[in-house]
């Protein structure tokens, strides 16, 4: 039991510092960083491969450490509501794929219910922090963070994360 407590630690500082390094890889050009959704990617994963408690830590520390560390993402509102988001992704993903059967289609189903849940959590966050402030923040802000501008991130998590779980399962890192 301490192992799996201890394999599972060092699985999630790891999901962790890719967290905080994979943004650097679209750094330059940061409206392809908001596309590709680099931190993500992260805090899905450690649910999938750690479970739900895992994940929702890392989901949550990640962006506000990345914005202590490096200023990026700027800490209000962004990194704030991003922890709520990915905090939501590593939760639900590592809920679903507990409760749900360890077949390839529920990997895809885990995911897709953790990135819609992630979703509508970081657009209710974003609401409260804009309450009373200079900025509104309507559907249509909404549907631009959420979906239009993210699109292909949720490409990329939808094809590279299932790929990921499936050879971890297949390569017994996972349980079936």
């Amino acid at each position: 039991m301490k192992s799996n407590h201890i394999r599972n630690l060092v699985l999630a500082a790891l999901c962790l510092a890719l967290a905080i390094v994979l943004p650097f890889l679209t750094g330059q050009i940061p409206q392809i960083g908001s596309m590709l959704c680099p931190m993500h990617i992260p805090a899905l994963l450690c649910g999938f491969i750690c479970g739900w408690p895992w994940g929702l830590a890392v989901g949550f520390i990640a962006p506000l450490l990345r914005s202590v560390m490096f200023g990026m993402p700027p800490m209000f509102p962004v990194a704030i509501c991003m922890a709520f988001e990915l905090a939501a992704y590593g939760a639900v993903s590592g809920m679903m794929y507990r409760l749900l059967p360890k077949k390839p289609a529920f990997v895809y189903v885990s995911l897709i219910i953790a990135m819609v849940v992630g979703r509508l959590v970081w657009g209710s966050a974003r609401l409260v922090c804009t309450i009373g402030g200079a900025t509104q923040f309507g559907w249509a802000a909404f549907l631009s963070g959420a979906l239009t501008t993210a699109i292909p991130g949720i490409i990329l998590q939808i094809v590279l994360i299932p790929v990921i779980v499936l050879a971890l399962q297949k390569a017994k890192v996972m349980k079936e």
